[in-house]
């Protein structure tokens, strides 16, 4: 591969010297999938693909498989067991899936879940899921340990654009930043298109992810490129939830009835995590149920660390955005129960900010993807540190007494951290990583290849 495109590259540089290949097509806007127009690569076989795990609400004790066939395929199985070092993997045990169907461009497909619980703490378990008159390869996923045992969690922000062609790289760097990672968490808009423009897009996010989604357990949050905006007789849109979103992960089924697909909850190793739904909240009204919803979920909560995870931030570093429904009903409801960190993406630039002069909670917007922001000037001001035009994933390493937190750049330089610690008195104390940091990165073009010149990068 590496020959083939470094010989296109020598053959572009001729081509542009003598004349042949305009400056236009030098510069042209790379397309959002590798996917040629019509081509079907992504439709759905017998064999089983996109396979994901999640974690259960009690993540010590279950998980979540959701995997992909082709139509012919109904109520697979999921076998599990121990894993060991020897190839004769023992006596499994097999689960039936629920099995849903859904038609896009690339054809029709079944959707497969399937539940898997009463697990031990702590332990390695291999599992495979079936398609037809086959098998998917085994995986390996560690339930969650006890709350006294330190967790490695990855972060990343929106992938959306371009997923196989650029994002391959951001998600491959955080596992061998982090290869002892239990969970993974992304932001929203993962992919970019509405319904009947989507599959490949999910094909190409799977192709880019690789191993993570069986490596390690999945939990997303929704974002605004997840629904698709539909028109009836007037001209005021309304978001209408894509169908891939509800069958592509096999998340908890704990959240609010103003948003069951959207909104989750799950422990993790002394963690608290929730997922919101910030397009619901800010475009079909459901702020107030979230709300509400996230107090419940967050009364009693016995475990030593809370995170919440949504795609709208609170606080928008790029101009223009306000969020004033989730910080009117929904932020009220985080600062009650102190939570330590909130993160979130929407605005394609980084940005982190406190609450005053408050450690916690610590509100972190970032991004993934190739699709590049500018900060607002209130942004600059408001947060730090800021930037742009810099793809990013972020590690978290959690004990009883610590919370790291590290935003590395693709090639993975330091680009911000800090850890909080408990004291003894129960409050928590911010230091600032600063040894290694690099600067904090601007925007160098004056406008994009499309000409815009509210964004850096398409």
């Amino acid at each position: 591969m590496c020959v083939r495109e470094c010989l296109k590259a020598v053959t572009l540089a001729l081509l542009l010297c003598s004349g042949a290949v305009s400056a236009k097509t030098a510069t042209q806007v790379e397309p959002n999938t590798q996917v040629p127009a019509g081509n079907r690569h992504y439709a759905a076989t017998g064999f089983p693909d996109r396979i994901v795990a999640s974690p259960a609400q009690d993540a010590a004790h279950g998980f979540g498989v959701a995997w992909r066939t082709d139509a012919t395929v109904n109520t697979p199985v999921l076998e599990w067991v121990v894993a060991g070092d020897s190839p004769d993997v023992g006596k499994v045990t097999r689960v039936t899936a629920t099995t849903a169907a859904l038609q896009t461009e690339n054809g029709g497909s079944h959707h497969h879940r399937v539940d898997v619980t009463g697990l031990a703490p702590d332990t390695l378990y291999l599992w495979r899921v079936q398609g037809k008159d086959t098998w998917s390869a085994w995986n390996q996923l560690r339930t969650a340990g006890t709350t006294e045992q330190p967790l490695t969690v990855l972060y990343f922000g929106d992938t959306q654009n371009k997923n196989l062609s650029h994002v391959s790289r951001v998600l491959r760097a955080g596992l061998k930043a982090a290869p002892d990672a239990r969970l993974s968490l992304f932001a929203g808009d993962l992919v970019s298109g509405g319904d009947g423009e989507d599959d490949s897009e999910w094909g190409e996010w799977f192709a880019a992810a690789g191993w993570l989604p069986q490596e390690t357990a999945v939990a997303p949050a929704i974002g605004n490129h997840e629904y698709f905006e539909e028109f009836e007789d007037t001209p005021q849109e309304r978001r209408v939830l894509g169908k891939h979103w509800p069958v592509t992960f096999a998340l908890p089924r704990n959240g609010t009835d103003a948003a069951d697909s959207s909104t989750y909850w799950f422990d993790y190793q002394g963690a608290r995590f929730v997922v919101l739904d910030g397009t619901s909240a800010l475009d079909l009204d459901t702020a107030q149920a979230q709300a509400k919803w996230l107090d419940g979920v967050l009364t009693g909560n016995a475990q030593r660390w809370t995170i919440v995870l949504l795609h709208q931030p609170f606080y928008s570093p790029r101009e223009g955005r306000e969020n004033t429904a989730l910080r009117e009903h929904i932020l009220p409801v985080v600062l009650k129960h102190k939570v330590d960190l909130v993160l979130q993406g929407h605005d394609h630039t980084y940005g982190r900010r406190g609450e005053g002069q408050q450690a916690t909670p610590q509100y972190v917007v970032t991004v993934a993807g190739p699709k590049q922001y500018r900060l607002s000037d209130e942004a600059r001001a408001t947060m730090a540190p800021v930037g742009e035009d810099t793809q990013l994933f972020q590690v978290l390493t959690i004990d009883p007494q610590h919370l790291r937190y590290e935003a590395r750049t693709v090639t993975g330089r330091l680009y911000d951290g800090f850890s909080l610690d408990r004291q003894a008195d129960g409050s928590k104390r911010k230091t600032e990583l600063t040894e290694g940091r690099i600067a904090p990165r601007d925007c160098a073009r004056d406008q994009t290849l499309k000409g815009r010149a509210d964004r850096c990068w398409e």
